[in-house]
């Protein structure tokens, strides 16, 4: 495997003053203007942004005439947590244009939050639980505004997958370097963390009516976005302006409103550093951000803890 594959550490795991663990990757930091405030890692490197692009997929589908209230947008641009209140909006937007859950053709699943997920218990996996069905419900929601077919909206070359490709190339500045199917069973494209930094920001800044909706949506209603204790939805609460959508095998997006973005990938899928690296990228931008706290424990005491190297 190459050290460009690898990038550059970004978190340590330190027990006793002795670094014990590492993780390494990408990382992007766009001043307001768009310019590189910080790169570490490879960020030239395709990657597959997998959830993190949610917002651009909400804006193409709201520009192809998804009518949908500002809540539930939130929850079109969800990976939520699963809880009663995301199923039960997740109907509303189906029942609105007349379809049901078994409509949804997104991959079964339990709930993705750790909560919900022990409330889940042995019940069986469900297309309604699993944390992508907002996205999957505003899809067919946007086919039916469009007389498009419901059967096939999956498909690669169906009219809605070709609309949301276009506005993702569109911010990205070029085309995608890699077309394949995410875990949801969504069409999924590769970009340069560059790039998903560049189309975070450009949403961000953008005069778009329809871009300004979608951020403000996240904004208004983190909850939607992922759920009760996840970091995306601290996060949104804590920092007054604050966007942040996180996508799995460890890809991270935020912005603030005046256009300041952060993007990461991590290299090994793990989770665990997100709230060190955000804490520390945004204290570098003299941002104060809910306090997140990674203890190293020897028995019952704190022999170490997690530093993000920024």
């Amino acid at each position: 495997m190459s050290n460009d594959f690898r990038g550059e550490v970004l978190a340590e795991i330190v027990r006793n003053g002795l670094v014990e663990s590492i993780h390494t990757g990408h990382l992007v930091m766009l001043n307001f203007d768009g310019s590189v405030y910080k790169s570490k890692g490879s960020v030239e490197m395709p990657i597959f942004p997998r959830s993190s692009v949610k917002c651009m997929q909400a804006s193409a589908m709201l520009r192809a005439g998804l009518k949908v209230d500002d809540r539930h947008l939130a929850l079109v641009q969800a990976s939520h947590s699963g809880s009663k209140m995301h199923q039960d909006a997740v109907l509303e937007i189906l029942h609105a244009v007349g379809l049901s859950e078994s409509d949804l053709q997104n991959a079964t699943d339990k709930p993705l939050g750790e909560i919900e997920r022990a409330q889940w218990g042995d019940k069986p996996a469900t297309r309604l639980a699993m944390n992508c069905s907002g996205k999957h419900a505003g899809m067919l929601a946007t086919c039916v505004a469009n007389g498009w077919d419901i059967k096939t909206y999956l498909n690669a070359d169906h009219p809605l997958q070709n609309a949301i490709l276009k506005e993702i190339e569109t911010l990205i500045g070029g085309p995608v370097s890699n077309k394949t199917f995410d875990g949801c069973g969504a069409p999924l494209f590769a970009m340069a963390t560059k790039d998903l930094a560049k189309a975070i920001h450009a949403v961000t800044v953008s005069d778009d009516p329809i871009h300004k909706r979608v951020l403000a949506a996240a904004r208004q209603y983190p909850e939607m976005v992922a759920g009760e204790g996840r970091l995306t939805t601290r996060m949104m609460q804590g920092v007054s302006g604050l966007f942040m959508k996180d996508g799995a095998e460890a890809v991270n997006v935020l912005s603030l409103e005046d256009g300041r973005t952060l993007v990461f990938k991590i290299t090994d899928g793990s989770l665990r550093a997100f709230g060190m690296i955000i804490q520390e990228a945004l204290k570098q931008w003299g941002i104060t951000v809910p306090e997140e706290h990674f203890n190293v424990y020897g028995g019952p005491n704190i022999v170490g803890g997690m530093r993000a190297t920024l």
